[in-house]
């Protein structure tokens, strides 16, 4: 199957608010989603799984308005409207470890409301094959390794054609070779449809991603492109022969000279930011918000 082109709004969240009793674990968070790949980026405990498990509909926001496809999440209707057409990976997917990799499928296949069981295990078998698992679709969930895993979750987000896909750390597990593999079906998928990408792989972003939005301590600190992320580092990056004190990082990379990033000193070499570059300025400029330290100008 194939999703055609559309222009239309997937999501539309405007000052997203949910607290966890005395905890403020989104603080007016608002984004707009089309089709095309949009990465989300954070740090631990930013608030990336909550926004995620809201936009699946398994959380309600405490304050905020939500439409999805033009639907209300927030109504058992819309609910229902908006989970027949969305996909999702949770961060960690409840395996039933005694299914094969077909019959977990087709247990969420039936979830979803595919009733006929030619049409369904039809459907099942081609999400499998979309990722690579053909072959392994037989056997057990446990004698899989934890990447196969990975790819049965994706298949099982896959189901039925979402037009948002919704993913929660999806890389996690894969080898190089499976990774590649992955951005190359996650750049199709995004050729039709919405695809929000939670990840800590930044270099996830900068090869998939058309949007970004950064998230940290709940809030959102970032919406653009990736070349907008990288350029809140330009300037703040520079190439020394030797290690320089004082940067927010500093390695030696493999020409044996040191990389900064931090204020550089009169006459540094300034180097093209990256993307990395960028996130870091800012997850540092917000810590150093609230704590009042943080990298000198």
């Amino acid at each position: 199957m194939t999703t055609a082109p559309t222009t239309e709004v997937a999501v539309r969240a405007t000052d997203l608010t949910l607290r966890y009793g005395r905890n403020l674990a989104l603080r007016q968070v608002s984004l707009t989603l089309r089709d095309g790949v949009t990465g989300l980026l954070g740090p631990n405990g930013a608030g990336k799984t909550t926004l995620l498990r809201i936009l699946a509909t398994a959380l309600l926001p405490d304050d905020g308005e939500l439409t999805m496809f033009g639907h209300d999440p927030r109504t058992g209707p819309g609910r229902l409207a908006v989970r027949r057409r969305i996909g999702y990976l949770p961060q960690s997917p409840g395996y039933h470890p005694n299914f094969t990799a077909f019959e977990f499928v087709d247990y969420v296949a039936i979830l979803k409301e595919l009733t006929r069981r030619r049409d369904r295990h039809e459907e099942v078998r081609r999400v499998l094959a979309t990722v690579g698992l053909d072959a392994e679709r037989g056997k057990k969930i446990k004698a899989l390794s934890g990447g196969t895993r990975q790819r049965v979750a994706v298949a099982a987000a896959l189901v039925g054609d979402p037009d948002l896909l919704i993913l929660d750390e999806p890389t996690v597990g894969l080898d190089p070779e499976r990774r590649l593999r992955f951005r190359e079906l996650v750049a199709e998928l995004g050729e039709g449809r919405a695809v929000l990408l939670s990840t800590h792989q930044t270099e996830d972003v900068l090869t998939l991603c058309q949007q970004v939005l950064v998230l940290d301590r709940g809030a959102t600190k970032f919406e653009g492109t990736p070349t907008e992320l990288a350029a809140l580092a330009i300037g703040r990056v520079w190439s020394s022969a030797d290690r320089a004190g004082g940067t927010l990082a500093s390695w030696r990379t493999g020409t044996g000279r040191y990389r900064h990033i931090g204020a550089p000193p009169p006459g540094a070499e300034l180097l093209e930011p990256t993307l990395e570059d960028g996130y870091l300025m800012l997850v540092d400029a917000s810590a150093a918000a609230v704590t009042g330290e943080g990298i000198r100008s």
